[in-house]
Parts: structure tokens; sequence; C-alpha cells
């Protein structure tokens, strides 16, 4: 029997796949999580059949809106979970528009993952781990804190999950936070501008770090929101004696082969999307925080 002239063309671009070739996913489910933040679920293509490929906390895909382009989206799911793959999206432009917008049952592209990741390998069992976000800086932690999540009862270390939003309104994954809380993780949340009924914490994120009951001497931080609020939660942190060099931070520049070709990404001697996202604070972030975003 032939194959279908389309159902070729799919193989040989299958056959020939390379970094640089996006691969045809399909959307199973679209959560509305925020009035401008959309979380897409999304599975290989049956035609022609496609293998996810293996990614780690803190790393991200090229995501394709046909006919639009291309943007860097970290996933927000955990590595070997059960279910599709997650991308946590806020509509702030024509590809992250098309994206947000496209329908269930729809087709985009994924190629990565890219960059580095949050190294959780790395953290030993009886340290604690504090995890800074900002806003949709939530997203790219998530997959983390759900796997410290469920490593608690087996951890000495404890894990502390401290988050700024612009508003009540605008807290990201409340039902995971409050699943964290339950699996026996310290949570603390902050909003710049509180709201009638809102009985928690006001003001920017730094506000909550000298209360988290956290053992400095013995912490690894994973921080990843705007700049400004990362800048000021590490100095914070190392003023409270955390190691610089056990700081980690997720920085953003315009990411757009995601293999270091195109240097658009560059911030100083960094091409973002080959060295980073997650890069150390101690020595390599708090030299580069003041670079011009190009």
């Amino acid at each position: 029997m032939q194959m279908p002239a389309v159902t070729e063309r799919a193989a040989g671009l299958l056959a020939g796949y390379g970094p640089l070739t996006p691969l045809p996913y399909r959307i199973v489910d679209r959560r509305v999580e925020l009035e401008d933040v959309v979380t897409l679920s999304v599975a290989p293509s049956s035609a022609p059949s496609v293998e996810p490929r293996p990614f780690r906390h803190g790393q991200f895909n090229m995501l394709t809106a046909f006919g639009v382009g291309e943007a860097a989206i970290s996933v927000s799911s955990a590595p070997g979970a059960d279910g599709p793959l997650e991308h946590t999206i806020r509509d702030v432009g024509a590809v992250t528009h098309a994206l947000c917008a496209a329908p269930v049952g729809s087709t985009i592209g994924v190629r990565g993952p890219f960059g580095h990741d949050w190294d959780l390998a790395s953290v030993d069992d009886g340290m604690d781990v504090v995890v800074v976000a900002g806003g949709i800086g939530l997203a790219p932690l998530r997959g983390a804190v759900r796997d410290l999540a469920g490593r608690c009862q087996g951890r000495a270390g404890r894990t502390f999950v401290l988050v700024g939003a612009r508003s009540p309104d605008q807290i990201l994954f409340p039902g995971d936070l409050e699943e964290w809380r339950a699996a026996g993780i310290y949570v603390d949340v902050t909003v710049d501008i509180g709201a009638p009924g809102w009985v928690g914490s006001v003001g920017v994120v730094t506000v909550v770090l000298p209360r988290a009951p956290f053992e400095p001497a013995n912490t690894v931080a994973l921080l990843c929101g705007p700049e400004i609020m990362m800048r000021f939660a590490a100095r914070q942190l190392v003023d409270q004696g955390v190691d610089p060099g056990r700081i980690r931070v997720s920085l953003e520049r315009n990411m757009q082969c995601g293999v270091g070709l195109c240097g658009h990404c560059q911030l100083g001697p960094l091409l973002l999307c080959r060295d980073g996202p997650v890069v150390t604070y101690g020595g390599v972030a708090d030299k580069l925080f003041m670079e011009r975003n190009r």
C-alpha cells in the first residue's frame, strides 16, 4: 500500500529531525490559569509517531504557532510525570497570543528541550531548598516543587516556596500551592496590592524571606521571575547567610534558535539558550543583572 504523500513528507521530516526541526504535537487540554495565562497540555502527534524527548526541571522548549512564529516556553510539568507535557504561557505578543488561543485538537510545533536545568540531583536530602517565584516565574519551578513535594517524607531538609504576585487574583497555581502545603512544604504568598478578603502579606516577595525558617548555611535557593525581583531576593539571601554559589536564577532574553547559533540571547559572555537559562548567582548572574536586555 502506497503511503499518502503528506505522511511521506512527515516521515521524511522526522527522519531528518534535528534541534531546529519542530515536531508536531497535538493540544490535548487547554486550561485558563489567569486572564492572560494559559496552560497547554500537548502530546506527540500520531502521524507520524513521535517519541517525546526527555527533559529536566527548568529547561525550555521552542513552541511553534504555525504561520506566526516561535517562542521559548519553559516546561511546567515534571519529568517522568504521568500525562501530557505541559507549558504555561502568558499572552504577551503575537506568538504567545496565537499559542494561548489555540484550541484543543489543534497542532503546534515543539522542539527541544534546551538549556541548563535547576540541577536538583546535586541537592543533598539534608539541605533546605528555598524557591522564590514572582508571577509567571512559578511555572518553570512548578515541576521541581512537585518533585520536592514527593520527596518530602524522605528528606531531612525542608522546602520553602515563597511566591509574589501583583494581586490575589493573579496568584498562579493556587491549587498546587494548597497541595504543596498539605505535603509538608512551607508556602508563603505575598501580593503587591491587596483586595477585600485578602489576609496574606502585602508587599514584594522579599518581605516574606526573613520569616521563612530555613537554615541559610545549609540552603540551596532557586529563583525565577522579574529580574529586579531576583536581584533583590538574591542579595537578601546572601545577606541572610546563603552561599551565593548555591543560589540559582533563571535568566530570560530573546531566544530564537535554542542552540546558541543566532546570538539573539547573548548576555555578556553567555548565550542563554545554551549556557542558561539557569545560572549561578554568585560569580555569574550577580555580574550580569545590569546588562541591557537586547
